[in-house]
């Protein structure tokens, strides 16, 4: 059975970008999701009014997350899933800071803007497997912010009560190039598989002609060696291989998705 799962930063919407702006965006974005049929698509960058279209545009998908202010307002990074699809175990928000549910807080060496996680667990309806996913958007200015913050998410998923061997997907804009130190504690990490390594730029800013910029990522975590499946435990009988990974790099007349390409991995469950 396979599994299509998407990271796209589909960038603010505060009316900055010209012939790129959202609302020309708009139907773009639709027509491709509609065209593509990801199973999951884990978002970043979607502001409160971008949040409720997608949840009315996007029929057959559930929308879940929580935006990242103190006062619950502003940016969040939500998690779409197909109604049919899959069952929600679990979710919840937690903040990159040293006090994870306090909503808006932050590490002292971060830039001002408050930066969350949204973590699910899921059911696959299809075959019963289960698993994680942790979307991310990291700091954009500091690489120690974002070290701290893949440390506490490194930290939350060796301490999840809940089907804690359930495979994972951490997926999102790391703000992060391949080669730097904040990368390291995933790559030196053999739990952690990068399914994008050698994706190419992800960052493009709607124009192929800026400096080439890889900082969207899909990662891989699951158990070398499976437990014993038990009767009421069918997840612990398969795992996820990665058979491909794209970039979305449609346009139109100039107008591109966003400034980040769409970035897909398609898997299979397998014994």
């Amino acid at each position: 059975m396979s599994l299509k799962f998407v990271t796209f930063n589909i960038r603010c919407d505060y009316g900055q970008d010209g012939a790129n702006n959202f609302c020309f965006r708009q139907p773009l974005i639709l027509a491709e999701l509609a065209h593509q049929q990801p199973d999951l698509v884990a978002f970043q960058e979607v502001l409160p009014h971008v949040a409720a279209w997608l949840k009315t545009s996007l029929k057959d998908y559930y929308l879940i997350g929580c935006p990242r202010s103190a006062a619950l307002a502003d940016e969040q990074v939500p998690i779409a899933f197909k109604k049919d699809r899959f069952n929600l175990l679990q979710m919840e928000t937690f903040w990159l800071s040293p006090q994870p549910y306090e909503p808006g807080s932050r590490y002292a060496v971060q830039s001002p803007c408050p930066r969350v996680c949204t973590a699910a667990l899921f059911q696959d309806l299809s075959c019963g497997q289960i698993f994680r996913v942790l979307n991310l958007h990291l700091d954009h200015e500091g690489s120690p912010a974002r070290e701290l913050g893949l440390r506490q998410v490194i930290q939350y998923l060796h301490s999840v009560p809940l089907l804690p061997q359930a495979p994972v997907l951490l997926a999102g804009d790391f703000n992060a190039p391949p080669d730097s130190p904040e990368l390291r504690l995933l790559q030196q990490d053999p739990d952690f598989l990068n399914l994008t390594a050698g994706i190419g730029i992800t960052f493009h800013s709607f124009s192929p002609a800026d400096p080439p910029c890889s900082i969207d990522y899909i990662f891989l975590k699951q158990h070398k060696a499976l437990p014993e499946a038990a009767p009421c435990a069918p997840y612990s009988q398969q795992r996820l291989y990665c058979v491909k990974v794209s970039k979305w790099d449609t346009q139109a007349e100039g107008v591109w998705l966003s400034d980040h390409y769409p970035v897909c991995a398609e898997m299979e469950w397998q014994d």
